[in-house]
């Protein structure tokens, strides 16, 4: 080292890659990137800031009003109460400087010791019910301020007054809190651990707002189904800057795809080495936790308690990504090479040219209240029918798209895309979803029932179709985009045209709530039927009976109209769970019943080959046109109503829990094809 010049500062857990500058074609690059980014509105402009700084100005000025005036009411003395303080911390995107226009605000209130969490949402609740500017305003969901979205949190610290130049950081903070209070303190010392582990903060952003409008664009940004959330990118980009301390935006994006497209999970990723505080709260250690050791891609927070922010992410997700980064690899190569523009790096794929077989999911309620409650649930527990359908043996792919699509007012779809494995052995092969999809429609009924939020018609119905059958469910533009068509798409797109369908937004990014919370969760492994050597294999239906017999479920049709539907099957095998009352046609298998659902580890249990069995397994009914085999639908058996078990944990509740029954009556079918070599 030369005389006189200072060492760089290490970053993170290892040295960095490389220490070099910018050049100029860099600086060029980054401002190119920046002007590729502007069209999508992930840049705030100066009002719209200036307007969150003084909405959040206001709600701390509310916060130290009523927390002095709670504090009278406790008889605190008046030399107290003066001093007693209260603050209003930010965390996310926000906190990050990476939010976006018109995106939420992630706030927590940080009160003083005397202030029960009772007391915030009881008298600062109807504080701010008062004030005429402060709309929308809820338990457990973010309210409008001065037309600002807040997501607000409360946490009461050990301390007799909070000081406005309080740092959230110390872990000492923490000693004598409940562990609601330790969660609520997490985002925002997470937060501010990362903007203090990057070496440069602007580079970080604006590396940070590229990676995340390009993991949006690929589709691949939901913690909820089991990609990855705003904060675990934001540890992603962050690693990366650690890395490559002086680089500018344009290089670390190059080197972000670069370092993940090559990196071992499920190593983890760290920003620095875990500390131990003595407070004895767990923390992510698969020395310790077995749970821990079967995490596929850990990302592991850099506050205390350490934790790992990709619980949820499966075998399918997993690969997914991995995938992703290597396109990003390719695409950047060319772009810095000066073969493509950035844009390029920003352009979706077409993920309805990308499978032959796809699950249509679709949730339906009757108002639109139900409807915002039921898709919201249906959504948190889509990662559990991913982690059933992977798991079966003949399945080596199951990719959830993380946008929903509406059908009508009160119905929204998902679509999954699979993967089947292919046959060597065997010249077809019968492969049953059925336990796979009813295990998860179980699942969500269970919590619903829980939590009291099941009504009349909320429905769940998952459907099997082929590629060439999208066009029925969304508009021809987007199952196309991306694909030269051929005469026959142009004619069967003119033909479908009269066919009731929602116009969708194409441009939209991405429907999925930036989250990162949840609970890791267990699934039962799936069910799959070989096919016997004598077994004739069943000829695929042409375009044209696809296109007739396709079909969405009314919402609260009669009884009369779900037999008629019954008449004329959709081509693709259909699950319909509907809920709602007098919808159900006479059975004639009341003795068949659904066998328990077993438990498994999170993206590490085994395939399960076989069936589970039923007591009588329901007759087969042969389409030799449609070529597929249908089940008669099957009644729930009456459970005891007497039976009123409740689960500890509110999140995922495990198959002993009952199904609900009460006046609520939910239709079980099949899902069975036939794979040709």
């Amino acid at each position: 080292m030369l005389s006189g010049q200072q060492p760089q500062k290490h970053y993170g857990i290892t040295s960095s890659i490389s220490l070099a500058f910018p050049r100029e074609i860099d600086l060029l690059y980054t401002q190119k990137l920046i002007e590729a980014m502007k069209p999508f509105g992930v840049f705030e402009d100066e009002d719209e800031l200036n307007h969150r700084l003084a909405v959040l100005g206001k709600l701390n000025s509310f916060v130290k009003e009523w927390i002095a005036e709670i504090s009278e009411t406790k008889n605190l003395p008046p030399s107290a109460v003066v001093n007693v303080g209260g603050k209003i911390f930010t965390f996310g995107s926000y906190r990050l400087g990476v939010h976006t226009k018109g995106a939420d605000i992630d706030a927590l209130c940080v009160a003083p010791r005397h202030v029960e969490r009772s007391d915030f949402f009881s008298s600062f609740f109807e504080k701010l019910k008062q004030h005429d500017e402060i709309r929308d305003l809820r338990v457990s969901t973010p309210c409008f301020f001065m037309c600002c979205s807040i997501d607000l949190l409360f946490a009461r610290l050990a301390l007799p007054s909070i000081p406005d130049n309080l740092d959230l950081r110390g872990d000492s903070l923490l000693r004598n809190l409940d562990i609601r209070c330790i969660r609520s303190l997490n985002g925002c010392r997470v937060t501010d651990e990362i903007l203090y582990l990057v070496p440069d903060k602007e580079n970080f952003r604006l590396t940070l707002r590229a990676i995340k409008l390009w993991a949006k664009r690929r589709g691949i940004y939901s913690n909820m189904l089991g990609f990855l959330g705003g904060v675990s990118w934001a540890m992603l980009v962050a690693r990366t800057c650690q890395l490559y301390p002086n680089a500018v935006a344009a290089t670390l994006v190059h080197k972000f795809f670069l370092v993940f497209s090559k990196w071992e999970w499920p190593n983890p990723v760290l920003l620095k080495q875990p500390e131990d505080s003595n407070l004895n709260l767990p923390v992510w250690d698969p020395r310790v936790n077995p749970s821990d050791r079967y995490h596929l891609m850990p990302i592991i927070t850099p506050a205390y308690p350490q934790q790992n922010s990709t619980y949820n992410v499966s075998t399918s997700t997993r690969t997914i990504m991995s995938e992703e980064f290597k396109y990003g690899l390719t695409v950047t190569d060319e772009i810095l090479q000066g073969k493509a523009d950035w844009s390029k790096l920003f352009e979706p794929p077409n993920f309805f040219q990308k499978y032959k077989h796809y699950i249509v999911l679709t949730a339906s309620a009757s108002t639109e209240e139900n409807h915002l409650e039921w898709v919201g649930l249906v959504e948190s527990k889509i990662r559990v029918l991913v982690g059933n359908l992977e798991r079966n043996e003949y399945i080596t792919l199951a990719h959830v798209n993380p946008q929903s699509f509406p059908w009508n007012e009160f119905v929204s779809m998902w679509f999954i895309g699979i993967n089947f494995k292919k046959l060597e052995n065997a010249d077809c092969v019968n492969i049953d979803l059925t336990y796979d999809i009813q295990s998860f429609t179980d699942t969500v009924y269970r919590q619903a029932s829980n939590i009291n939020m099941l009504k009349d018609g909320m429905t769940i119905e998952a459907t099997h179709v082929k590629k060439k059958q999208l066009h029925q469910y969304l508009p021809a533009e987007m199952v196309h985009r991306g694909k030269k068509k051929s005469l026959g798409d142009l004619n069967r797109s003119s033909n479908s045209g009269g066919s009731k369908r929602c116009s969708l937004d194409g441009s939209q990014l991405d429907s999925s709530r930036d989250t990162d919370t949840g609970t890791p969760f267990s699934s039962p492994t799936p069910v799959s039927k070989a096919c016997k050597s004598a077994s004739t294999p069943v000829s695929e239906p042409s375009p044209s009976e696809n296109e007739l017999g396709m079909s969405i479920p009314v919402i609260g049709a009669s009884e009369s109209a779900v037999m008629a539907k019954s008449t004329a099957p959709p081509v693709g095998s259909t699950i319909p769970t509907v809920v709602g009352r007098n919808v159900i046609p006479h059975m004639s298998s009341p003795n068949a019943s659904p066998s328990d659902l077993p438990n498994g580890l999170n993206g590490a249990a085994p395939k399960r080959p076989h069936s589970p069995s039923l007591e009588e397994p329901p007759k087969k009914l042969k389409d030799t046109e449609q070529g597929l085999a249908v089940t008669q639908p099957m009644p729930i058996p009456t459970i005891d109503t007497s039976r009123t078990q409740r689960l500890p944990s509110k999140e995922l509740p495990d198959a002993s829990s009952p199904i609900p029954t009460n006046n609520l009556r939910v239709i079980k079918n099949s899902i069975r094809l036939t794979l040709n070599r």
